[in-house]
Parts: structure tokens; sequence; C-alpha cells
């Protein structure tokens, strides 16, 4: 099996209660069941949430030695993470960047994200579905079967 790794970023531990006119009514836990629901045979998902730039970090580095792919909404950090783009540059894997809303739309602070500068693609703006067009997209990037030894 290849694991995908789903890395959420700062206050997406609120879905589905934090500004639901921007982000909808879907919680966390179904981010998480979209995405499982997308993944192809031969793939499981690691799930993991956090508000700390630090152990979103740790999680990216792990990934190097147990992931095929990463999919990741780095929130707010997008904007001003340049050490989570380093640790990404230091994954070999394909990297998909999901926003659910359309950063493109909303405030100009919001329209530049460094994690795009590694990103093999941008979802934004298709709510929590987007979560599953990238699963099913690195599956398309890391097909599976034995991984390779790092």
């Amino acid at each position: 099996m290849k694991t995908i790794f789903l890395l959420n970023g700062p206050n997406l531990n609120l879905l589905g209660q934090r500004q639901p006119e921007i982000y909808g009514a879907e919680t966390l836990v179904d981010v998480e069941r979209i995405a499982r629901e997308a993944l192809a045979d031969g793939f499981t998902l690691k799930a993991m949430q956090s508000n700390h730039e630090g152990v979103l970090i740790d999680s990216i580095q792990e990934a190097r030695q147990k992931a095929a792919g990463i999919v990741i909404n780095p929130g707010a950090y997008s904007h001003t993470s340049i050490a989570i783009l380093d640790a990404l540059n230091a994954f070999e894997g394909p990297v998909m960047e999901v926003h659910i809303s359309n950063i493109h739309r909303r405030e100009s602070f919001r329209h530049t994200s460094y994690v795009s500068l590694r990103a093999d693609g941008v979802i934004a703006g298709l709510g929590t579905e987007g979560y599953a067009a990238a699963v099913r997209r690195i599956c398309t990037l890391a097909p599976a079967g034995p991984q390779p030894i790092r």
C-alpha cells in the first residue's frame, strides 16, 4: 500500500463552525472521509491537522520516508511560510495544494501562495470536493504498487 499524507493547517479544525458562508458546513472529519473515499486501490491515507507550523513541517519531513504524495491545505501558512515551502521542496513525490475557498476572489494578501511554487497542482474554490480531486490526482501521479526504497 502507498500512503498519501493529508495535511491541514491552522484553523481547519474549526471547519463547519468557522465562517460557514466561506468554508461550508462540512467538518474536518467530513474532509477526511471525502479524501478516503477518493483513494484508488492500493492507497491509504494518513490525515493530520495542526495549528502549528513546526508540526506541519515535521509531518512533511516524515512524508519523505513514508508517503507517495502529499495533499496539503496550509491555510494561512500558504501566504506566509517559506519554511513549509522549503520542507515541501525536500519531498520528492507529488504535492497537491488545496483551498476550500477561491483564494483569488478574496483579500489580495491571499492571492499569493508560497506553497504553489512547489505544488504539482493547485485546487481552489471547489469546497471540500477539492480534496477528493487532489487525492485522485496523487493516485494518478503515484500509481499503486510497491513503494521504492528511499
